[in-house]
């Protein structure tokens, strides 16, 4: 027979009962070996346990309660580090002009006809008056700073500081590469300081940027601004499910939220329909 005893105010200890000889056996409370801070994580590393794999650190550490003097150093200088990212970015773009953010995979080759697409489409941009903002990394990243660069205008690379993949490009205009460690930073940057968007096939990292721009213009947080996505094949899948599923079947969207999106299959019609939406305006990209 097993039953449970209270022996603190925190503590319970499994009793086991021998029934037969009426003796009680007391087992080792299992939650005793528990760290209670990081530094207590820290010396159980030093264990003869196998050592954790990165991955396992960083999710056991989430467990783990910190005494208010880790709190103080460590969350206390994230606060700064992230501070300082968001002056960078800020002192370095504020005097950009009109650019266009282009958003895509790190992994599309030079040979892929997307990537020469994105160059194109880069290229057309500058020769229209706008500025180009990419990721600043490698694939279509670098297609967009290559167009750019091509054309003598406005390069900018928002490079973000990865364990692989990304590495920034080298047609970033070199008074505007900014390295950042935040996603969210990085991200404030791409929609602060652009006037239209252009999205090429990419993964997760990319449509984070895109729906990022989509909501803030649906909660109109920003202007209106064009967003234009470039491949059909790639793209009209995921908008089909989203007008069948989250319009039409859950109502989790309005029908004008689709409007919010333009999806092309050639460079020229992307440049278009971010000139024609500013032409509404009589604005030109010199302003």
């Amino acid at each position: 027979m097993t039953k449970l005893r209270k022996t603190s105010k925190t503590g319970l200890h499994e009793e086991t009962v021998n029934t037969g000889s009426g003796q009680t056996i007391v087992n080792p409370n299992v939650n005793n070996n528990k760290a209670k801070s990081i530094t207590d994580l820290r010396e159980a590393g030093h264990s003869t346990a196998a050592p954790a794999s990165e991955e396992e650190k960083k999710i056991r550490q989430a467990f783990v309660d910190k005494d208010w003097n880790e709190i103080r150093v460590a969350d206390s200088w994230q606060i700064f580090k992230v501070m300082s990212e968001f002056v960078e970015g800020f002192e370095k773009l504020s005097k950009i002009g009109p650019c266009v953010s282009i958003f895509g995979s790190a992994r599309t080759k030079q040979t892929h006809k997307y990537y020469q697409m994105a160059e194109e489409i880069a290229a057309k941009l500058v020769r229209h008056g706008y500025g180009v903002i990419t990721g600043g990394g490698p694939g279509i990243m670098e297609a967009g700073n290559k167009g750019a660069h091509s054309e003598g205008g406005k390069s900018v690379g928002l490079n973000i500081q990865l364990p692989f993949e990304q590495f920034n490009n080298i047609y970033i205009d070199s008074d505007k590469l900014i390295n950042f460690d935040y996603f969210f930073v990085r991200k404030v940057m791409f929609v602060k300081y652009a006037q239209g968007f252009i999205g090429m096939p990419g993964g997760f990292g990319t449509l984070d940027e895109l729906f990022e721009a989509i909501t803030l213009i649906q909660t109109k947080k920003i202007g209106a601004f064009p967003i234009v996505l470039v491949g059909r094949s790639y793209w009209e899948g995921l908008f089909k499910w989203i007008e069948d599923v989250m319009l039409n079947m859950e109502n989790n969207i309005s029908s004008e939220d689709l409007d919010l999106v333009h999806i092309v299959d050639d460079a020229s019609e992307a440049v278009k329909i971010i000139d024609d939406f500013y032409s509404k305006y009589l604005l030109s990209p010199n302003f």
